[in-house]
């Protein structure tokens, strides 16, 4: 008797056995598989509702280039279209009555320069042809003018004919010295001394530029796009920029709000803080201004409030004061009533919502990194990624229902990676304070067999390894030769609470290094790791806490040492000094023996980890003598030490081939330690 076999069960288990194979054809993830994704930008929103557009950027690994467009789709997600294709295209801003995307461009050699384009397409028309560099277009309300910010000397004097003679000048110059009397003379990768600063202008749709700024040398978007926005009239820009007199002892920003006139005519609005004043967005009938406000300078963490400015009578509201989270990039709602922001929250980066006039903080969204949210209708879009998943354009209703993603770039990539679990835990750190800490695992990791540790920490101090697919540091690639990695939120990181991200001034590395060892005690309990095999890698302030690990056991059998802060006399080198008198607590000329108790370079006797140092010449944040120094040390007391220097990067290593080499590096020397 013959027997039938149902069909469904036969589909069942072809299905079955074709997962199999994907998951057999599954590998881990690459250094070349991190560059060859599609890095996603935020999104920008038409003002009527209907359209999103997008910088989509690429990278050939062949040549170190980068390639960036822009993409424009209906709100919905669909009719996705790479709008421009030129590889240089960035910063799309549409016009108020939706028909246009101004954008910046070097398609016409030499320094971006602005262009304007249809959205029914076409040709796009070069809007401005100046000798510098232009950014962060936004237009003015009437649409007939459109707001920049370009970087000139200011003897200039409004001729850009004597804009270009000043800068062939300074080229051709055969004297190189750099002078100067400035407190903050530099700052990350680039001098201050060529006396050029960013100034705001507006441009006709002829090419007819207004200086906005005259004579103005204030610095402002020292690293980014400049903070400012345009009154709906029209009559008003308002501005985040330094209000600090040379020589800059620190950059105190305030907010000044600008006649568009060109009549150079300012008023500060509020000189009356001196710390930083951030973010004016005007609301949509002009009466108020929302900005956020710091308290200290000493703290570059310390959270902003927000603060609501009556353009009328002049009157100001902290509205967060009693709200412990640190508010950006925060935007009006159309009837101005509501005030929409993200923020890092426990590990990610939330979306909230707040009244205009004050109240509580309504979560929408804690899921990942979230980047800067735009509204349309009812929905806000962003950039969303995970430490699984790179970013790609979300939407979502503002009563926090209806996620949904709407481009899908590196789907194919992904399904072709084998990329480990993702666990959320929480342990006990220094003092008994629960400590949150991402464990990534290895593919097919079981629980039953023995493990490497990787032991990743964060820079700052006060930031936090979120829920993010980072490109330089990609917890997945670390953990891909087999490696269980974690990344704790110890004590000064962000996202806690101002008073956790507060609690290392003074003691740099006290708390720090008990959730660290904590942590690593954490991870033995459950069973699966090799204590004979751990390794612990960091960069800049985590570089710091790798070289205070050195001085203070020996229970790793590897170290990364990245941009680290090795002796902290050194870090008044740094660009920035102002706030490491409190961070330290003391300085070379008051307090010195407070600031050498946490000092790395001082228990140099207890050293014997091998450590890889790596460090870029370009790094002014954490200057390179730092690494050349703790690798004197190393090879002067005969240990294993390697030292990859790079002689084109800064605090971040940001060439593609420069980057695959970072991580066979660390991965050669972790393996090389592990496997003795």
């Amino acid at each position: 008797m013959t027997r039938t076999v149902p069909y469904l069960f036969l589909m069942m288990c072809f299905l079955l056995a074709q997962s199999f194979q994907a998951e057999a054809q599954q590998r881990a993830i690459t250094a070349e598989d991190v560059w060859s994704m599609e890095r996603v930008g935020n999104p920008t929103a038409s003002p009527d509702g209907r359209f999103i557009a997008f910088t989509k950027t690429s990278f050939d690994i062949s040549t170190d280039q980068s390639h960036t467009t822009i993409y424009l789709m209906h709100a919905d997600g669909s009719n996705l279209r790479e709008f421009t294709q030129h590889g240089t295209d960035g910063a799309p801003a549409f016009s108020p009555d939706s028909r246009y995307l101004a954008f910046t461009s070097r398609r016409a050699g030499g320094p971006a320069q602005l262009f304007v384009m249809p959205l029914s397409g076409g040709e796009a028309k070069q809007i401005t042809d100046l000798p510098v560099g232009v950014s962060a277009p936004k237009w003015f309300p009437d649409g007939q003018r459109i707001a920049f910010s370009a970087t000139v000397h200011p003897d200039y004097n409004g001729d850009w004919d004597r804009q270009r003679e000043l800068a062939d000048e300074q080229r051709n110059s055969l004297v190189t010295a750099k002078v100067t009397e400035n407190r903050t003379y530099r700052f990350w990768d680039r001098w201050l001394t060529d006396g050029h600063y960013p100034r705001l202008f507006a441009t006709t749709l002829d090419g007819e530029v207004t200086d906005l700024m005259p004579e103005s040398r204030r610095f402002f978007a020292m690293m980014g796009a400049p903070s400012y926005d345009i009154s709906p009239d029209g009559s008003t820009i308002a501005v985040s920029a330094n209000n600090e007199p040379p020589p800059y002892n620190y950059l105190n920003y305030d907010i000044i709000l600008i006649n568009t006139d060109g009549s150079g005519e300012r008023v500060n609005i509020t000189e009356h803080n001196p710390y930083n004043d951030l973010n004016p967005v005007f609301s949509p009938d002009g009466r108020f201004i929302m900005y956020g406000k710091q308290t200290r300078n000493d703290f570059y963490a310390d959270n902003v409030r927000l603060v609501r400015y009556d353009m009328t009578s002049g009157e100001r509201e902290v509205l967060t004061e009693d709200i412990d989270k640190s508010f950006s990039n925060w935007q009006w709602s159309a009837n101005g009533r509501t005030i929409f922001f993200h923020a890092q929250h426990l590990g990610k980066t939330s979306l909230f919502s707040i009244p205009s006039n004050g109240g509580s903080v309504t979560q929408i969204l804690h899921a990942g990194t979230n980047g800067a949210p735009v509204l349309a209708g009812n929905r806000l879009f962003f950039a969303h990624n995970n430490l699984s998943n790179p970013a790609e354009i979300y939407s979502i209703r503002t009563n926090g229902r209806d996620l949904t993603q709407l481009t899908s770039f590196n789907s194919e990539r992904l399904s072709e990676l084998n990329l480990g679990r993702v666990e959320n835990v929480t342990y006990a750190g220094a003092d008994g304070a629960d400590v949150q800490m991402y464990i990534v695992y290895p593919p097919d990791f079981d629980p039953s067999q023995q493990y490497p540790l990787m032991m990743m920490i964060h820079g700052g101090p006060h930031g936090i390894f979120g829920d993010e697919f980072h490109y330089r540091w990609n917890a997945h690639l670390f953990s891909a030769p087999g490696y269980v990695t974690v990344l704790p939120n110890f004590h000064g990181s962000t996202s806690f609470g101002q008073a956790f991200a507060e609690s290392i001034h003074g003691a740099h590395s006290d708390k720090p290094f008990r959730d660290i060892m904590k942590a690593t005690d954490f991870m033995l309990e459950r069973g699966y790791i090799d204590e004979d095999r751990m390794a612990a890698a960091g960069g800049s302030y985590g570089g710091y806490m790798v070289s205070w690990i050195a001085g203070h056991t020996d229970r790793f059998a590897a170290l990364i040492n990245h941009a680290g802060v090795y002796n902290i006399m050194g870090q008044f080198a740094s660009d920035i000094t102002e706030h490491r008198i409190a961070a330290y607590s003391g300085s070379p000329w008051d307090g010195l023996e407070s600031m050498q108790r946490w000092n790395p370079a001082l228990h140099a006797a207890n050293f014997s980890s091998p450590m890889l140092i790596i460090h870029g010449e370009l790094d002014y944040r954490v200057p390179v003598t730092q690494g050349l120094e703790v690798y004197g040390v190393y090879k002067g007391m005969g240990l294993d030490a390697r030292l990859v220097y790079f002689p084109n990067e800064n605090h971040w290593i940001l060439r593609p081939n420069n980057s695959i080499f970072w991580y066979q590096e660390v991965h050669d020397w972790v393996a090389r330690w592990f496997d003795n």
